[in-house]
């Protein structure tokens, strides 16, 4: 995935295109995650996806549904933040 993206269109369970700001890109360990939020709307809920790769070698963004490996992302997020916030 490039580092200069900072939005992304995704489609919702309606099939509807959103627009999503990319908020943090991050490795944790061999893998790739993305830390985004929807541009439109009142609510700023952060959402957390794993980039994979598809049969064409595609980023493709996938859902974390193991509770461990979100655990681990959040933490990894939230520390994250908090060392930028000691860089500001």
């Amino acid at each position: 995935m490039e580092n200069n993206i900072n939005t992304i269109i995704l489609r919702d369970e309606e099939n509807n295109e959103v627009e999503f700001e990319l908020i943090m890109k991050f490795d944790i360990e061999d893998s790739e995650y993305v830390i985004v939020a929807p541009t439109e709307g009142d609510e700023v809920e952060a959402v957390a996806f794993k980039i994979d790769k598809d049969d064409k070698g595609e980023d493709i963004f996938v859902t974390i549904d193991d509770e461990d490996e979100f655990e681990m992302v959040t933490e990894a997020y939230e520390t994250l933040c908090l060392e930028q916030d000691k860089l500001n």
